[in-house]
């Protein structure tokens, strides 16, 4: 089974970045722990700051893979493209956010992405990728 797992903007700093709210450890170090629990996945992960290179990895995946696993970050409560590139794909796409969106600021309660999206997790750090890929492993 090949799962894609897209994260957005400001990611690629986890381990550095607000270590209070996102943890101290990198993602290049928990992506190889995924893959060391998942054996039975063929994972694939990128990241990028730049919007329109999350829509072109939805579009390039989103036909082929048998799940993707987004955190788009700010990008969540921002992106009609994003919405729409998950809408077009057939690959069922779940959402995932480290922390708990709806404990913060105001403005990151709305999810432009969450209504195309199998579902939503939220808050529980890192391992919300792990039981994302739980999900898409078991859904078959």
């Amino acid at each position: 089974m090949r799962i894609q797992i897209i994260n957005g903007p400001n990611l690629n700093l986890l381990g550095k970045r607000e270590p209070e709210t996102y943890g101290s450890q990198t993602f290049d170090m928990f992506f190889k722990s995924l893959q060391d629990s998942f054996p039975q996945a063929e994972l694939y992960y990128s990241q990028s700051n730049v919007e329109g290179e999350i829509v072109n990895q939805l579009q390039a995946t989103g036909f082929s893979f048998d799940g993707i696993i987004l955190n788009a970050g700010a990008y969540t409560h921002t992106s009609v493209a994003i919405h729409d590139a998950i809408a077009a794909i057939t690959t069922p796409v779940v959402e995932v956010h480290i922390s708990n969106i709806y404990a913060r600021e105001e403005f990151r309660h709305k999810s432009l992405i969450t209504s195309k999206c199998a579902g939503l997790i939220s808050g529980f750090g890192l391992q919300g990728y792990a039981l994302a890929l739980i999900y898409l492993l078991n859904r078959q």
